[in-house]
């Protein structure tokens, strides 16, 4: 178990407590995920857009931006 009073880091404690958003297959490389993304997570990958877990920050811009949906919350 996970206990908030050990004193971790801010980003260790983030790794437990959230998810970040990940972009599927469906991805049609567009990039307006990535320009409404306001932390600068998401870049190009090789056949998709991909999104860095560890600077998402769950606002849901990408998700809501994207128009094939590709974007969703990874659980």
């Amino acid at each position: 178990d996970f206990c908030l009073s050990r004193g971790l880091g801010d980003v260790y404690k983030r790794q437990f407590l959230t998810m970040a958003y990940k972009i599927s297959d469906d991805c049609i490389m567009c990039g307006s995920c990535a320009e409404v993304c306001p932390v600068g997570a998401i870049s190009e990958g090789d056949t998709k857009y991909v999104i860095d877990p560890n600077k998402c920050i769950e606002c849901g811009a990408c998700a809501n931006e994207c128009p094939v949906g590709a974007p969703s919350l990874d659980d």
